[in-house]
Parts: structure tokens; sequence; C-alpha cells
């Protein structure tokens, strides 16, 4: 008994080194979300006379200063107590030393917020509840029950509005009355029995939620009982949550109901269903079936190429080598402004509605939650869906958005799957257009394969890779009816953002193909890769300029399928090859700098290789 009650004094004493002073005042630390208004409060609670240092051994500044007989800590925002961060474990450290936690909660976000206070509660840490932005409350015509969520929390709360200094005259006698909340009995019996090797209840809930940093500090293995608690809290919070809100607004009512279906697989799966196939109407059947096949074939083929063509014959003949790289077969002046103007520009515009229309919602980040046990199979978490999402918008700025994920084994798994199997929104639109016209057998088939591709680079490389997925951590905002110009706005930004990029390397990639036409080259490279292109996958030769073209920009070497003539199978071959092939010069430079030259280079070689095995042993099967 003197042993183990010795042991607890010895881990006790080691979890205050981090923040213990010589003061014997109780510590008093506000915590809390993000923008939730902490720094009010601790500005008013200390007054003008505060302490700003960094935290040892980490960037991270510790406000504190004092209230009363309280030492008073300001924490960074976080959205739950671990360690994947620097801001979580000075928040963590400051957090297991706490006497009393005033937990800043935003009134209009309860359902994420209640997420870190049940966290608090089951750490046993004596607690009050600081409601903040009641007057955003009223504006949104939300009511809460406040008795009620005391109730059920176990602890005192206090409404408050930061702004206006609302509730904070109640502030003094709510933290004397600060108390230690209802726990969930089944965990509270589990830590219980931590306790007998850590004399800290909140270092045991650590322990059993698997954090390594504080598992190894009591030489405990982790319980990683993470997924199982988190389930459970979340449960808790949503049974509060329905318990204690009310909205008089229909229009709150209906997104609330709404935003909880996207997060249920049971409901939030048919969900996505349902976006993809009105994305597939609307996308897929109006605008790459109908408009494009109109303003390609009216606007550019017939209207703009003969008139161009009869501009330039006036001035030198088709039939040089500068006529045919101006008007010829590939010309920059034909067949590059039809693809940029004509079939790419609407086809970039719609996509870039779409994905402002998901943004605007708020979708995404519900999406990202939803996902997020099924993305731990490829070794990244829930999040990784926001940059593989943009990356059909552009694989370059995705790449540059992986900077988001915890780690670097997370960033290299999404940039690979990035880089091998995401077509961009340009890439997309053509294909799109291909498939629909190959027939749903071929998409089928296209779809399949190429899932199943990114299943394996990310099932591989979360084997091999050193580590393991990190727990989601997001910010989960209103669902709320998209803003029409804030959606044609980010639309046209980016779509013009996408063709300013874009252009250049059309006109380029245009330039080397004519010239490789009129000088014979385009022959010989044909011929050196017919037994590549016409033999295994059996495609016809003519393919290998589009490859050529996919050198430059994967969507340019797309679109160079566009006028060849296949059948669905063949189709289905080519753009599962170009899909997979290797990523334009763009990403190629991002990646590199984003990932360093070795994996970078790692995955280039892969996309070459991978994309001829693949496309050759579908070819060899279906074609």
């Amino acid at each position: 008994m003197n042993q183990n009650t010795n042991h607890i004094e010895h881990h006790k004493h080691i979890s205050e080194t981090t923040i213990i002073t010589e003061s014997s005042n109780k510590k008093l630390v506000l915590v809390g979300n993000p923008n939730v208004g902490k720094s009010v409060i601790f500005n008013y609670l200390s007054g003008i006379y505060v302490d700003v240092s960094n935290f040892p051994g980490t960037t991270i500044e510790i406000t504190k200063g004092k209230y009363l007989n309280y030492d008073v800590y300001d924490t960074p925002g976080i959205y739950g107590v671990s360690s994947f961060n620097d801001e979580e474990r000075v928040a963590r450290d400051i957090i297991i030393d706490a006497d009393i936690i005033l937990n800043i909660v935003d009134s209009v976000h309860l359902e994420r917020d209640l997420f870190l206070t049940q966290q608090l509660i089951d750490m046993g840490k004596k607690l009050v509840v600081v409601l903040n932005f009641m007057d955003e409350v009223k504006k949104h015509h939300i009511k809460i029950d406040i008795d009620k969520l005391s109730e059920l929390l176990g602890v005192p709360v206090v409404p408050t509005s930061a702004i206006k200094r609302e509730g904070f005259d109640k502030l003094t006698q709510t933290i004397e009355s600060a108390c230690y909340g209802k726990q969930d009995p089944h965990l509270h019996s589990q830590l219980h029995s931590m306790l007998r090797l850590v004399g800290s209840q909140a270092e045991a809930l650590l322990i059993l939620e698997g954090d390594e940093y504080i598992s190894k500090k009591h030489g405990i293995n982790p319980i990683n009982m993470r997924e199982e608690i988190y389930i459970e809290r979340r449960n808790r919070v949503n049974n509060i949550i329905n318990q204690v809100l009310t909205e008089a607004s229909i229009r709150k009512k209906i997104s609330t109901t709404i935003g909880r279906w996207t997060l249920n697989p049971f409901t939030g799966i048919p969900i996505l269903l349902l976006i993809l196939y009105f994305a597939y109407l609307f996308l897929g059947k109006l605008v790459a079936q109908d408009l494009v096949g109109f303003t390609e074939t009216y606007f550019g083929h017939e209207l703009w190429e003969n008139w161009i063509c009869k501009i330039v014959n006036q001035v030198i003949s088709q039939e040089t080598i500068i006529g045919q790289i101006l008007v010829g077969e590939f010309g920059i002046l034909t067949m590059t402004v039809t693809y940029l103007v004509f079939l790419l520009l609407p086809l970039v515009f719609a996509f870039y509605i779409l994905l402002s229309l998901l943004e605007d919602t708020g979708y995404l980040p519900r999406l990202a939650t939803m996902v997020d046990r099924s993305m731990t199979y490829l070794g990244l978490n829930g999040r990784a869906i926001i940059p593989l999402i943009l990356g059909f918008g552009c694989v370059s700025a995705a790449t540059i958005t992986t900077r988001l994920l915890s780690n670097e084994r997370e960033k290299t798994i999404a940039t690979a799957i990035l880089q091998f199997v995401i077509p961009c929104s340009a890439q997309l639109a053509v294909i799109t257009a291909l498939l629909m016209s190959a027939g749903f057998k071929a998409l089928l088939i296209y779809v399949i394969v190429i899932f199943s591709v990114l299943v394996v680079i990310g099932t591989v490389l979360n084997k091999f890779l050193k580590g393991e997925a990190s727990p989601l951590l997001i910010n989960l905002p209103p669902l709320r009816l998209p803003q029409v110009n804030n959606v044609l706005q980010k639309t046209m930004i980016k779509t013009f953002a996408f063709m300013k990029e874009a252009t250049p390397w059309f006109f380029l990639g245009a330039a080397i193909i004519g010239t490789m036409q009129a000088t014979g080259l385009l022959d010989l490279w044909q011929k050196a890769l017919a037994p590549l292109t016409q033999h295994w996958l059996k495609l016809p030769v003519e393919t290998a300029t589009a490859f050529v073209m996919g050198l430059v920009r994967r969507d340019f070497g797309a679109a160079g399928l566009y006028d060849i003539a296949m059948n669905p199978m063949q189709t289905t071959v080519a753009l599962i090859t170009i899909t997979l092939f290797v990523p334009c010069i763009t990403s190629i430079l991002i990646m590199y700098k984003e990932r360093g030259w070795k994996t970078a280079t790692v995955i280039w070689i892969g996309t070459w290789i991978g994309s001829f095995t693949i496309g050759g042993l579908v070819a060899q099967i279906i074609v």
C-alpha cells in the first residue's frame, strides 16, 4: 500500500513540474475551442497585470494573471485534450494541473463545444461552463434551457456575452461553486482501475484514449479505447443537445436535423450518393454532354476554327511548318483555343460551381467526419477527404492543402493518392464526357479500377510507413443555405485562376505537339510507343500523342483523346491510363517542394510504372 502511495505521489510531482510556481494560489484555467472568447474573459478576470511567456520547449505563449486568490491561465484553443501538436500538449499539461477549469463554450455551436466539456468532466476536474455569445443565440432564435444543461452536466453554467460583458458579474460566485460533473459510470469504473497505476484521473483518461506521451511517462502501454470513448461521448452530447436546445426557426430545426443525418453513415451515405447523382446530372449530362457538345462543335469547330484558318491562310500557307503549328491538326490557334474556351471553360466553371456549393453549405467538414473511420484504413483521418476533394478541382492546389494534415506520414499518403488517382477538374470533365458516350459498363469499370488503385495505394503505404492515422479534430460549422453571391464569386475566382494557370501550358503543349508533327518526330514517337500502346494497351497508335500531351498537363492529354476513334472498352483503357499517368508539370514542382525530392521522385516514377501496368492489365481483360 505504501509503495503504491509513493508511486502515485511521484507521478503527481512529475505532472506538476511543467507549470508549478512558488505561489500557493489555486490554479484557475480557461479552456475552450478556438475563437470562443477566452481572451476577453481572461482580460476581465486578470486586468492589465499579466505575465506572457513561452511554454517550456515550445514557441507557444502562455498568459498568466491573478484573480482574487487564483492564478489564472489562458490556454490555446483546442477541440480536445491530447498530444498531437504543441497547442494541445501545452493545454494538456496546464489542464492536468488545474484546480478549477472555466470552460468557455460557444452557445451557437453547443453540439461541437460540449464534446470538450464532457472530456474535461471525464478527467475529474472541477468545472464551470461559461455559455458565451448569448447575444448571437437570441439573434439566431435559439433557445437554451440553461438550468437543464447545468443539471445534465452536473456543473454550474453561466450565460455571458463577452462583447457586451453581460453575465461577467456572476463569474465570481459561479467559480466558487465549481464542482465535479456527471461522468459516464462505465468509463468512471475503468478510470478507477487505471488510478491504481496513475495518480491522476486526467492522465488515466488520456492513457485509456491512447495518449502515447502520457502512457510513456508512466511506463504504461497506451490502452487505445479512443474510438469507443469518443463515440460514447458524442452520444452523450447528442442526448444533452436534444434535451436543452430548442430553436424557434423552422429553418434552423431543418438545418440541425440534416446536419446530424450527414454525420451518421446510415443516412450520410445515401445523402452523399444523392449529391453525387445530382452532380452527375449537372456536370456529366447537362454540361459535359449537352452544353459542351454544342459549344465545341458549333462555336469551336464550325465558327472559330473555320474563321481563324481563313485569316491565317491569307498570310501563310497551312502546309508550312509555321502554318501547321498555328492552324494544323494540333494548332495553337485552332485546337488549343477550342479545347480551352469551348470545352474546358464551361466544364471547369460547372465543376467549381459544385465545389463552391459544397463549401458554402458547410457540408465538406461533415463529410470528413462521416468518412473518418473508413479513411483510417488508408492511414489517414477524415480531414484528408478535404484535400482529396479539392484535388478534383486542382491537384496542385490540393497538394499544398495537405499541410492541414497532422504529420508527414499522412501528408505523404495523401500526396501519393492525389498524384496517382485524382483527376483535376478539367481532366475529370473530359473523362466524364468520354465515359458518358462510352456507356454505363465503361463507367463502372473505370470507377472500380480507379477506386481499387486508391485503396491499394493507401493500404500499402499505411502498412509500410511508420506510425498510424491521427484522430480527427475538426470544426463543424452549421449547415446553411448557400449564398448565391458567394458561390458565384468563388466560382469566378477559381475558374479564372485555373484558366490563367492552364492556358500557357496548353499553348506550350500544342506548340510542342505541332512542331513534332511538322518535323516528323510525332510519327517516330508513335512508332516507338507502338508496342506499348497498340499491343499492351490495345489502343490506336494516335493515343501515343495524348501521352505526350499529358506530360505537359494531364487534362491536356485527356483532351487529346477526345477526337480519337475508339470503341467503348478502348476508351475505358485509355482513360484509366491517362488518369494514373504522370502528374502535370505544375503538380510535380509543387510535390517536390512539399514532400522533398526523394519522396516526390518515388511517386513520380511510380505513376509511370503504375499507369501503363494497370492500363495494360485492364486492356488484356476487357479489350
